[in-house]
């Protein structure tokens, strides 16, 4: 029995064990078999996919362009940035890396949470900016720490400066994030860093400023760290564009304004609508705007009653009250219901039913014609033009001029003010047009409104014959903007440009204390003074306060539109400044100063040709 119990079991030892040596000898096979197809068959896929593992293709930001002034000067240009980035991918626990690198750098808890929404809303191998403008201090401290900080990377890239800051704050705007909304798909625009025009010139010529993104082949390691850059294309750089402004006359023109507590003002070329000057006060500096704006300067900025963050050149609406009496004159003589020598006489005042129409000389101007009625500004005279020539003529002319619609400036954010038609009032309030409102249209009160820019391009075509050209601010459009003929008659045009001569020509002109007495700079223009508040009869039957006497909101407007030199315009202007009072007092000093450094500084440029001025000819 023990005999055949141990037969049994060499037996079943024996069988276990070819059953075992077959199990592993097919083991042997398949692995055999796998390690061939893997390696062999399936060789060349996998090399290639090695290789991915190996070698990465990373999008390169491209350099964006600059904007140049008239005479070249830089004013946006590029500056290196440190910056640290986050890519999730490599990272794994990203809260955990985040915990550590925020023993090394300052890392708030609204930076925190941005930086998890961006994580969770882009794609794990894209690099998601932790924070920018790092000092070498800190980028050292994070180098020493970068084995606990995987998926950490300092990047060298290029942010956005403008020298001048505020000066050219609202022309030129600034660049900003990529926010959710303006993401296209193209992948450039999920790059850590990268900037897009968010307002004035940098939005409206981002397309051509932003270039076409470059590429970097690395070599990494198993744990994704670049060892070394095998390749690069650097891609192609935003286009430069040079405007046609021009930095010394903007920044006189800005801290004239600065003068006082708000306003704007234009200088543009009578000839092709080159902008020269785009000045808006208060400003505010767009540096701050590049790598992002704390909450509590963004409030300060955005609750401001001055509205620095608007641009008043385009944007502001103002009643342009006696630079309007041109267009008046012009529509009145272009439909012949007056002549040169058609007079009216001043008392200080017109009844009008019930009502009484006041000119803002108390005893009056006595006889007056046309020249006189610019020169001297008499209110009684463009009262009794306004009833003669009627609402419709006044309104055609106006927007013949330019105003009551959006000139197309190459700039975001252009009002187009507003003319008023008895179909406009019944349209949107309800009443009709009554004969009283077109005696104060005739002085530019009432519902008009106009911005400096409109200003400054219907004087620019008072002053060049009659055509009408469209601002710009690239050079290349100026140069071969066209112009478009209006159809008014040159004899008109030369009687209102008397009238404008005599303004600051003559002893009794208003801006005659603002005359410039060079020969060859002759200035004409037009002040104006426009109402804010209601004048009351009591006030009237004692005495109307002062500007002095008021606070400032109640002040009036003080406006002044004008050209020069008078006998071969090149250069227009318009000032607004925000309850300054008198337009003669405070605006068209502003103006004549303005003036007289264009004409100064395109003489100098004259004077060197290699000088690389711009400047547009006449």
């Amino acid at each position: 029995m023990s005999n055949r119990r141990d037969a049994d079991q060499r037996r079943m030892f024996t069988r276990r064990a070819l059953f075992l040596a077959g199990g592993q000898a097919a083991l042997v096979s398949a692995l055999v078999g796998r390690m061939y197809y893997l390696q062999v068959v399936e060789s060349d896929r996998y090399v290639t996919l090695a290789e991915d593992n190996r070698i990465n293709l990373r999008l390169l930001a491209p350099l964006r362009g600059r904007l140049l002034d008239s005479n070249g000067m830089e004013l946006a240009g590029n500056r290196t940035n440190y910056r640290v980035v986050l890519i999730a991918e490599q990272a794994r626990d990203v809260a955990g890396v985040l915990d550590r690198l925020a023993q090394v750098v300052d890392l708030s808890a609204a930076d925190r949470q941005r930086i998890l929404r961006e994580v969770g809303r882009r794609r794990s191998f894209v690099p998601v900016t932790v924070r920018e403008n790092l000092d070498w201090e800190t980028v050292t401290r994070i180098e020493v720490n970068a084995p606990d900080l995987p998926g950490v990377q300092i990047e060298a890239g290029q942010s956005r400066h403008y020298p001048l800051g505020p000066v050219f704050a609202h022309a030129l705007g600034y660049v900003g994030a990529v926010s959710e909304a303006e993401l296209t798909g193209d992948p450039l625009l999920e790059l850590p860093g990268f900037r897009v025009g968010k307002s004035g010139i940098e939005r409206q010529y981002d397309g051509d400023l932003r270039g076409s993104g470059g590429t970097s082949q690395v070599e990494v390691n198993a744990v994704g760290r670049v060892i070394r850059e095998l390749e690069r294309d650097e891609g192609v750089a935003g286009e430069n564009i040079a405007l046609t402004l021009d930095s010394e006359l903007q920044s006189f023109a800005m801290r004239r304004l600065s003068e006082n507590v708000s306003g704007g003002a234009v200088v543009a070329d009578v000839n092709t609508g080159g902008i020269l000057a785009l000045a808006s006060w208060p400003s505010f500096d767009p540096n701050l705007f590049v790598s992002g704006i704390d909450v509590a300067t963004w409030r300060t900025l955005s609750t401001d009653t001055l509205g620095p963050l608007t641009n008043k050149a385009i944007s502001g609406a103002y009643a342009p009250g006696s630079t309007f009496k041109m267009i008046v004159a012009l529509a009145a003589l272009d439909a012949g219901v007056i002549s040169p020598d058609t007079s009216f006489y001043c008392n200080g005042k017109l009844p009008l039913g019930d009502k009484t129409f006041f000119c803002w000389k108390r005893h009056g101007h006595g006889t007056v014609n046309l020249s006189k009625s610019l020169s001297e500004s008499c209110d009684v005279y463009y009262y009794e033009v306004a009833r003669k020539v009627g609402i419709d003529r006044i309104v055609a002319m106006a927007r013949r001029l330019g105003l009551g619609n959006r000139l197309g400036i190459d700039l975001p954010g252009e009002q187009p003010g507003l003319i008023p038609s008895k179909s406009w009032k019944l349209a949107n309030l309800g009443e009709a047009w009554q004969l009283g409102e077109t005696l104060i249209s005739g002085i530019g009160q009432g519902f008009i409104t106009a911005t400096p820019l409109q200003l400054a391009m219907m004087t620019a075509a008072i002053a060049n014959g009659g055509r009408i050209v469209r601002p710009t601010l690239r050079r290349g459009l100026a140069d071969s903007a066209p112009t478009e003929a209006i159809g008014l008659d040159p004899r008109h045009l030369a009687l209102v440009q008397e009238g404008m001569y005599a303004v600051s020509n003559t002893p009794r002109g208003t801006a005659y204390g603002s005359r410039i007495s060079e020969p060859a700079m002759t200035m004409a223009g037009k002040t104006g003074t426009s109402q804010v508040r209601r004048i009351s009869r009591a006030e009237r039957d004692t005495r109307v306060l002062t500007n002095d006497e008021l606070e400032w909101r109640q002040r009036d407007h003080a406006l002044f539109v004008g050209y020069a030199p008078a006998q071969a315009p090149r250069y227009a202007v318009s000032v607004v400044v925000e309850h300054g009072g008198s337009g003669s007092a405070t605006a068209a000093p502003i103006a004549r100063d303005l003036l007289r450094m264009a004409m100064t500084r395109e003489a100098v440029a004259e004077a060197v040709p290699d000088s690389g001025t711009g400047r547009q000819a006449g």
